[in-house]
Protein backbone atom coordinates (compact mmCIF):
# COMPACT_ATOMS: atom_id res chain seq x y z
CA UNK A 1 0.00 0.00 0.00
CA UNK A 2 1.02 3.38 -0.52
CA UNK A 3 1.82 5.69 2.62
CA UNK A 4 -0.95 7.63 2.34
CA UNK A 5 -3.47 4.34 2.11
CA UNK A 6 -1.73 2.77 4.87
CA UNK A 7 -2.13 6.33 7.38
CA UNK A 8 -6.01 6.13 6.37
CA UNK A 9 -6.02 2.06 7.20
CA UNK A 10 -4.22 2.57 10.64
CA UNK A 11 -7.15 5.24 11.70
CA UNK A 12 -9.29 2.89 10.50
CA UNK A 13 -8.26 0.33 12.29
CA UNK A 14 -7.94 2.65 15.43
CA UNK A 15 -11.98 3.55 14.97
CA UNK A 16 -12.83 -0.54 15.88
CA UNK A 17 -11.87 0.27 19.43
CA UNK A 18 -13.53 3.29 19.36
CA UNK A 19 -16.79 2.89 17.82
CA UNK A 20 -16.81 -0.27 20.39
CA UNK A 21 -16.62 2.30 23.49
CA UNK A 22 -19.07 4.59 21.84
CA UNK A 23 -21.25 1.89 21.81
CA UNK A 24 -20.69 0.37 24.77
CA UNK A 25 -21.57 4.13 26.48
CA UNK A 26 -25.37 4.01 24.77
CA UNK A 27 -25.64 0.78 26.02
CA UNK A 28 -24.88 1.40 29.93
CA UNK A 29 -28.26 2.12 30.75
CA UNK A 30 -31.31 0.31 29.47
CA UNK A 31 -34.60 2.07 28.78
CA UNK A 32 -37.72 1.20 31.43
CA UNK A 33 -40.67 -0.89 29.86
CA UNK A 34 -42.67 1.17 27.45
CA UNK A 35 -45.89 -1.30 28.07
CA UNK A 36 -45.38 -1.62 32.29
CA UNK A 37 -44.14 1.75 32.72
CA UNK A 38 -44.89 3.97 29.61
CA UNK A 39 -44.20 7.04 31.88
CA UNK A 40 -40.71 6.38 33.11
CA UNK A 41 -40.03 5.41 29.10
CA UNK A 42 -41.24 8.66 27.85
CA UNK A 43 -38.91 10.56 30.29
CA UNK A 44 -36.58 8.36 29.51
CA UNK A 45 -36.49 9.06 25.79
CA UNK A 46 -37.19 13.13 26.23
CA UNK A 47 -34.23 12.86 28.48
CA UNK A 48 -31.25 15.33 26.56
CA UNK A 49 -28.75 12.68 27.62
CA UNK A 50 -30.62 9.95 25.58
CA UNK A 51 -30.52 11.93 22.04
CA UNK A 52 -26.88 12.71 22.88
CA UNK A 53 -25.91 8.92 23.37
CA UNK A 54 -27.81 7.90 20.37
CA UNK A 55 -26.64 10.01 18.30
CA UNK A 56 -23.13 9.96 19.51
CA UNK A 57 -23.30 6.30 20.21
CA UNK A 58 -25.74 4.48 18.59
CA UNK A 59 -25.48 6.55 15.53
CA UNK A 60 -21.88 7.43 15.80
CA UNK A 61 -20.57 4.51 16.43
CA UNK A 62 -22.16 2.44 14.06
CA UNK A 63 -20.63 4.50 11.04
CA UNK A 64 -17.50 4.58 12.70
CA UNK A 65 -17.20 0.56 12.99
CA UNK A 66 -18.23 0.78 8.68
CA UNK A 67 -14.79 2.32 8.83
CA UNK A 68 -13.16 0.02 11.24
CA UNK A 69 -14.22 -3.02 9.41
CA UNK A 70 -13.54 -1.71 5.76
CA UNK A 71 -10.14 -1.03 6.57
CA UNK A 72 -9.83 -4.29 8.93
CA UNK A 73 -10.77 -6.47 5.45
CA UNK A 74 -8.13 -4.14 3.31
CA UNK A 75 -5.48 -4.98 6.12
CA UNK A 76 -6.29 -8.64 6.00
CA UNK A 77 -6.48 -8.91 2.13
CA UNK A 78 -2.51 -9.57 1.52
CA UNK A 79 -2.44 -12.37 3.59
CA UNK A 80 -3.61 -16.04 4.16
CA UNK A 81 -6.55 -14.98 5.54
CA UNK A 82 -7.87 -13.22 2.56
CA UNK A 83 -10.82 -15.21 1.61
CA UNK A 84 -12.37 -14.85 4.72
CA UNK A 85 -11.86 -11.61 5.72
CA UNK A 86 -13.00 -10.01 1.96
CA UNK A 87 -16.34 -11.31 2.16
CA UNK A 88 -16.67 -11.01 6.35
CA UNK A 89 -15.97 -7.35 5.53
CA UNK A 90 -19.04 -7.16 3.06
CA UNK A 91 -21.21 -9.21 4.99
CA UNK A 92 -20.43 -6.89 8.29
CA UNK A 93 -20.49 -3.30 6.37
CA UNK A 94 -23.79 -4.42 4.56
CA UNK A 95 -24.92 -5.05 8.11
CA UNK A 96 -23.75 -1.62 9.82
CA UNK A 97 -25.74 -0.16 6.88
CA UNK A 98 -28.90 -2.22 7.79
CA UNK A 99 -28.41 -1.26 11.38
CA UNK A 100 -28.10 2.50 10.76
CA UNK A 101 -32.22 2.66 9.90
CA UNK A 102 -33.12 1.91 13.26
CA UNK A 103 -30.51 3.78 14.93
CA UNK A 104 -31.64 6.89 13.19
CA UNK A 105 -35.28 6.09 14.23
CA UNK A 106 -34.58 5.29 17.65
CA UNK A 107 -32.62 8.73 18.03
CA UNK A 108 -34.71 10.94 16.09
CA UNK A 109 -38.29 9.56 16.30
CA UNK A 110 -38.58 8.15 20.00
CA UNK A 111 -37.81 11.28 21.31
CA UNK A 112 -41.17 12.93 19.58
CA UNK A 113 -43.16 9.85 20.48
CA UNK A 114 -42.19 10.60 24.04
CA UNK A 115 -42.65 13.94 24.24
CA UNK A 116 -46.34 13.28 22.47
CA UNK A 117 -47.22 10.94 25.36
CA UNK A 118 -46.25 13.25 27.85
CA UNK A 119 -47.99 16.54 26.48
CA UNK A 120 -51.19 13.86 26.78
CA UNK A 121 -51.74 12.78 23.82
CA UNK A 122 -50.96 8.34 25.06
CA UNK A 123 -52.60 7.00 22.33
CA UNK A 124 -49.32 7.84 20.50
CA UNK A 125 -47.91 4.50 22.61
CA UNK A 126 -50.41 2.25 19.98
CA UNK A 127 -48.11 3.44 17.34
CA UNK A 128 -46.86 0.82 15.42
CA UNK A 129 -44.00 0.76 12.66
CA UNK A 130 -44.21 -1.45 9.39
CA UNK A 131 -43.03 -4.53 9.52
CA UNK A 132 -39.97 -4.04 7.04
CA UNK A 133 -38.04 -2.07 9.63
CA UNK A 134 -38.60 -5.06 12.21
CA UNK A 135 -37.27 -7.42 9.38
CA UNK A 136 -34.60 -4.78 8.45
CA UNK A 137 -33.34 -4.79 11.90
CA UNK A 138 -33.48 -8.48 12.51
CA UNK A 139 -31.96 -8.78 9.04
CA UNK A 140 -28.95 -6.50 10.10
CA UNK A 141 -28.54 -8.33 13.37
CA UNK A 142 -28.45 -11.77 11.83
CA UNK A 143 -25.76 -10.11 9.03
CA UNK A 144 -23.60 -8.62 11.87
CA UNK A 145 -23.53 -11.47 14.03
CA UNK A 146 -22.70 -13.78 10.87
CA UNK A 147 -19.87 -10.87 9.31
CA UNK A 148 -17.84 -9.47 12.49
CA UNK A 149 -17.53 -13.80 13.33
CA UNK A 150 -15.95 -14.11 10.45
CA UNK A 151 -13.67 -11.22 11.10
CA UNK A 152 -12.95 -12.83 14.38
CA UNK A 153 -11.85 -15.99 12.53
CA UNK A 154 -10.02 -14.08 9.35
CA UNK A 155 -7.77 -12.38 12.41
CA UNK A 156 -7.80 -15.54 14.15
CA UNK A 157 -6.52 -17.60 10.77
CA UNK A 158 -3.68 -14.46 9.67
CA UNK A 159 -0.31 -14.41 10.30
CA UNK A 160 0.12 -10.77 11.24
CA UNK A 161 -2.68 -10.35 13.85
CA UNK A 162 -2.93 -12.37 17.45
CA UNK A 163 -4.89 -15.23 17.43
CA UNK A 164 -6.54 -14.15 20.86
CA UNK A 165 -7.46 -11.19 18.98
CA UNK A 166 -9.97 -13.08 17.40
CA UNK A 167 -10.61 -15.40 19.62
CA UNK A 168 -11.73 -12.32 22.13
CA UNK A 169 -13.31 -10.47 19.07
CA UNK A 170 -15.65 -13.83 18.26
CA UNK A 171 -16.23 -13.96 22.06
CA UNK A 172 -17.73 -10.46 22.25
CA UNK A 173 -19.79 -11.11 19.59
CA UNK A 174 -21.23 -13.59 20.76
CA UNK A 175 -22.28 -11.89 23.90
CA UNK A 176 -23.39 -8.50 21.92
CA UNK A 177 -25.80 -9.85 20.02
CA UNK A 178 -27.02 -13.48 20.71
CA UNK A 179 -26.66 -12.93 24.82
CA UNK A 180 -26.94 -9.48 24.59
CA UNK A 181 -29.59 -7.57 22.25
CA UNK A 182 -31.67 -10.45 20.87
CA UNK A 183 -31.96 -11.91 24.31
CA UNK A 184 -33.42 -8.43 25.56
CA UNK A 185 -35.62 -8.11 22.43
CA UNK A 186 -37.00 -11.65 23.83
CA UNK A 187 -37.23 -10.88 27.42
CA UNK A 188 -36.96 -7.21 29.21
CA UNK A 189 -37.32 -5.27 25.89
CA UNK A 190 -34.03 -3.34 26.53
CA UNK A 191 -30.51 -3.97 27.03
CA UNK A 192 -29.13 -6.41 29.29
CA UNK A 193 -25.64 -5.95 31.07
CA UNK A 194 -24.72 -8.08 28.40
CA UNK A 195 -24.73 -5.39 25.86
CA UNK A 196 -21.56 -3.21 26.95
CA UNK A 197 -19.85 -5.95 28.18
CA UNK A 198 -19.81 -7.71 24.88
CA UNK A 199 -19.01 -3.90 23.22
CA UNK A 200 -16.22 -3.38 25.69
CA UNK A 201 -14.36 -6.80 25.03
CA UNK A 202 -14.60 -5.54 21.62
CA UNK A 203 -13.20 -2.78 22.44
CA UNK A 204 -10.04 -4.45 23.67
CA UNK A 205 -9.88 -7.07 21.12
CA UNK A 206 -10.04 -3.83 18.32
CA UNK A 207 -7.49 -2.42 20.61
CA UNK A 208 -5.26 -4.96 20.16
CA UNK A 209 -5.67 -5.61 16.43
CA UNK A 210 -4.91 -1.78 15.84
CA UNK A 211 -1.73 -2.26 18.15
CA UNK A 212 -0.22 -4.81 16.89
CA UNK A 213 -0.73 -3.76 13.43
CA UNK A 214 1.39 -0.20 14.12
CA UNK A 215 4.83 -1.92 13.65
CA UNK A 216 3.72 -3.64 10.31
CA UNK A 217 2.41 0.10 9.74
CA UNK A 218 5.39 1.36 10.20
CA UNK A 219 7.36 -0.84 8.32
CA UNK A 220 5.06 -0.63 5.34
CA UNK A 221 5.44 3.39 5.42
CA UNK A 222 9.34 2.82 5.78
CA UNK A 223 9.31 0.14 2.35
CA UNK A 224 7.05 2.59 0.75
CA UNK A 225 9.58 5.74 1.37
CA UNK A 226 12.61 3.78 0.56
CA UNK A 227 11.69 2.75 -3.10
Amino acid sequence: MTPYLTRWVGAGLIALPVSALMTALSTLKPQPDQEKDPQAWAEFVTAPIYLTSHLIGSTGGTILGIFGFLTLGIYLTGGRAARIAVPAMVIAVFAQTLLLVPSVISTFVTPAVGRAYLTGMPEVMELEFPASMVATFVLGLLLAFVGQVLLGVAVWRSTVLPKAAGALWIAATVIFYPLGVVLGMVTTGSSLPTQPVGALLAAVAGGWIAWTARPRQRGRLQRSGSA
